[in-house]
């Protein structure tokens, strides 16, 4: 059974064709990863997907009941009040359920006839329950929960909406999607504001999920953990394939071996043909044959071979070598207001690192880019360039900062004055920007389009030490790949920031963790800076058991004994078992009273479903009283456990 059937889609903005009668259809548990050059399509098919615009034509049709809850790249708004409020009020529904049971109780405080309060307190049993259910699924716990998966901290759960910034309005629009749990998820860039850690818990939230989603990301590595499928929009319209998108890359370069061979096997037969039509034709004795061959020739199959996009392709030129010093941070502070972004920061870069800055949104990555780049002046201390350094610096808000009246050979152009003006058509080539296209002025471009332009003026201004925040967030998956393959090969020094894993893994040999005013430097790429963390905190568990079970041990101990290993074990599960014990207690009694109190509750539900109870109106309001007064309880039951297994799971850690 589909759970949305696409049909006949078609969509044309002037002469640009996007689909013609395109059809595809969406089953309950298909994870479709939608992939496509930008400006294919892929956001517009979305919001057709999603009901947020209407195709030329076709039909999109979802199965009964279905719901949909959709993440665009851009949130024009949000509800009002606090962010934990406005979270709860997406779900639809709640409203209008509490707005019918005021009007339910009022009415049957007002009641007079035995026959209206029987009726009047079914129906306000009947609501309760609803609402018991609702606040099950969709309550305050839940809320809270997934906020704080999505970095939110308990002080800011009571901010107003309109306090937050653009990307923690993103991250709210999501938890109060992710709260909706809807049938298909539908989600246009959604890493884009997350950080590495948050990114982390997000990947883990959408794995465990069972239900339907569609899924644009730049980031190779969370496409491939979260699809099953792919719908891409190719040159000959949307196409489908099984499997993640290395699966798909796979299964089109297989497609298209097959076709080339399967169309130079079909030449070589029309070869063979006219060559016998065109040497018997004119001869009587051949002339049936010939007949016979131009009817095979006329019957053989046309093949459509697959046709590919262009895509950005570029390498840095060539740089100066710089000092060994690159950069050199020495006791740097840094505050907004009362804020404390860096407190006596030290850093060193060398020539020839690719670091990449990782740490929790607000942690200070961007502001360590903006103060190496000289953009912002540190309150105490100083940024030091090295000898011969060059930098170039390329960040989200220099994209939003191209002049939109100029066209984009103007807005490029003054950078290579001392170049002629095909080298710099050449290089806005590069960058899929070619005949009449760097006449378009920049105002009408996409985000995709005006990121290009601006690593177009990266390279027209060549530098020995590049930053770069965020580089991928408006880029399609191709044109990332395409960019972490030309910073492979770039030959000067790199510090970046990014959420994209696919993009730090490709690149980085140090990450620098930015955490409570302090960086720390690993050696590695993302993954070894992460299982090097789990190392870490491995270590330190022994040394822990080490010093605890066996004191005064010489530093170099011979390997410890089977019964001093089990020894040792034994007092390490002792040790768990003091930290851990009342924990599992408290959690044990808390289950046994949520039992308790669900037994009661359906005991009473029992009651309050028999009619016959409403005949005698001051037995059922107690009974009514002791529902909703359970309902409570459970509530804060069910939030006391989750608590407690949140700390159970930390002592186990």
């Amino acid at each position: 059974m589909s759970l949305v059937i696409a049909q006949d889609i078609s969509l044309a903005y002037g002469k640009k064709v996007l689909f013609d009668e395109d059809n595809f259809t969406l089953g309950p548990r298909d994870r479709v990863g939608l992939v496509g050059a930008n400006g294919t399509g892929k956001s517009s098919l979305m919001k057709i997907i999603a009901k947020a615009s209407q195709p030329d034509g076709g039909t999109i049709q979802y199965s009964r009941r279905a719901r949909a809850g959709y993440l665009p790249q851009e949130i024009a708004g949000l509800p009002e009040g606090t962010v934990v409020e406005a979270v709860m009020s997406t779900v639809p529904g709640r409203d209008a359920m509490e707005s019918r049971l005021r009007d339910t109780e009022a009415a049957l405080a007002a009641a007079v006839e035995e026959e209206d309060q029987l009726e009047l307190a079914q129906t306000l049993a009947d609501l309760h329950a609803e609402l018991d259910d609702f606040e099950n699924r969709y309550g305050r716990h839940h809320a809270e929960r997934i906020l704080k998966g999505l970095g939110f901290r308990d002080a800011d759960l009571a901010k107003p909406t309109q306090a937050l910034s653009g990307g923690w309005r993103m991250r709210a629009a999501l938890a109060g999607l992710l709260l909706q749990d809807p049938d298909l998820l539908l989600l246009d860039e959604p890493t884009n504001h997350l950080d590495v850690p948050t990114l982390a818990w997000f990947d883990g939230f959408l794995r465990r999920s069972n239900k339907a989603m569609v899924l644009i990301s730049h980031d190779r590595d969370f496409l491939n953990r979260q699809i099953n499928r792919v719908v891409s929009l190719e040159m000959e319209g949307v196409r489908e394939y099984t499997g993640n998108y290395e699966d798909y890359k796979r299964l089109r370069a297989e497609e298209m071996v097959l076709l080339q061979a399967k169309a130079e096997k079909v030449e070589q037969r029309r070869a063979e043909l006219q060559g016998f039509i065109d040497r018997f034709g004119a001869k009587a004795t051949k002339a049936k044959q010939a007949q016979s061959r131009a009817k095979m020739l006329a019957k053989l199959e046309k093949v459509q071979l697959l046709e590919e996009r262009q895509t950005m392709k570029f390498r840095f030129p060539e740089v100066e070598r710089s000092g060994r010093d690159v950069v050199l941070m020495e006791d740097i502070t840094k505050r907004y207001g009362a804020l404390t972004v860096y407190d006596g920061l030290n850093a060193r870069l060398e020539r020839g690192q690719r670091i990449a800055v990782v740490g929790a949104n607000g942690a200070g990555k961007t502001t360590l880019l903006k103060m190496v780049a000289g953009e912002l002046a540190p309150d105490t201390g100083k940024v030091t360039l090295g000898h011969n350094v060059v930098v170039g610096y390329y960040a989200q808000h220099h994209a939003d900062k191209l002049d939109r009246d100029n066209t984009i050979i103007e807005e490029v152009r003054p950078l290579a004055a001392d170049k002629p003006e095909s080298y710099v058509r050449g290089v806005l080539g590069a960058f899929l920007f070619s005949g009449d296209d760097v006449e378009k002025p920049i105002g009408v471009l996409s985000g995709g389009e005006r990121a290009r332009v601006a690593l177009a003026k990266l390279l027209l201004t060549p530098s020995n030490f590049l930053l770069m925040d965020e580089p991928t967030n408006h880029l399609d998956l191709d044109s990332s790949e395409m960019l972490i393959e030309a910073l492979k090969l770039y030959g000067g020094t790199l510090l970046f920031v990014s959420h994209n894993r696919s993009f730090i893994n490709g690149l980085c040999t140090h990450v620098w963790e930015v955490a409570d005013g302090k960086l720390t430097s690993h050696p590695g790429n993302l993954d070894e800076y992460l299982y090097h963390q789990e190392q870490q905190r491995l270590a330190a568990e022994g040394a822990e058991t080490s010093t605890a079970g066996g004191k005064g041990a010489g530093a170099g101990a011979a390997t410890v004994s089977e019964k001093e290993r089990k020894r040792l074990e034994a007092e390490a599960r002792q040790r768990r078992s003091v930290v851990e014990g009342p924990i599992k207690k408290e959690i044990a009694k808390l289950e046994e009273r949520i039992a308790k109190v669900e037994t009661e509750q359906k005991e009473r539900e029992a009651q309050l479903a028999d009619p016959v109870l409403y005949n005698d109106f001051a037995r059922a309001k107690p009974l009514m009283d002791g529902h909703r007064a359970g309902k409570e309880e459970l509530e804060d039951l069910y939030a006391r456990w989750e608590v407690a297994q949140e700390k159970l799971a930390a002592a186990q850690a």
